[in-house]
């Protein structure tokens, strides 16, 4: 899967008990599929801290910092999350204490299509740990995420 680099190194996290934090980007109105992903995270067992839509950057570093969650999860679905991630994961990944966290985004990252603009490579540079966008599906994203609760040792 070239959409998933490996899991970090150094955490170490019990099967079903990760903190996440779910966020869309700034720019990004539509809640449904926060509310979906809640969902489907808390059927894992994780607890689920969802900061809702259109969130400011300056709110999820600070909420990241705060929190020091297992895993920041970002969704997005109108169409403009390769811009807004990359600007925002640029942002967390030059914060030491955030360096080791898991990050991921998924949704419309773009308005051309999934992955045709080498946008997943670009995000994946840039500091996401994996990129999920419309074409990858939910089952990879749900296999990331028992990835990190069972292959993750100190």
């Amino acid at each position: 899967m070239d959409h998933v680099a490996a899991v970090p190194a150094g955490r170490t996290v019990g099967d079903g008990d990760l903190t996440v934090l779910l966020t869309s980007v700034s720019s990004d109105s539509h809640t449904w599929n926060l509310v979906f992903l809640q969902l489907v995270l808390e059927e894992l067992g994780h607890r689920v801290h969802n900061l809702g839509a259109c969130v400011p950057d300056e709110l999820l570093i600070s909420e990241s910092r705060r929190l020091q969650p297992d895993l920041v999860v970002v969704s997005t679905v109108n169409g403009h999350g390769f811009h807004d991630g990359l600007r925002v994961i640029t942002q967390l990944r030059e914060l030491p204490e955030l360096g080791e966290i898991p990050m991921v985004i998924g949704g419309k990252l773009g308005i051309a299509g999934p992955g045709s603009d080498g946008s997943r490579a670009k995000l994946m540079s840039a500091g996401f740990n994996a990129v999920f966008d419309d074409g990858t599906g939910l089952t990879a994203f749900q296999s990331y995420v028992r990835q990190l609760t069972t292959g993750v040792a100190s």
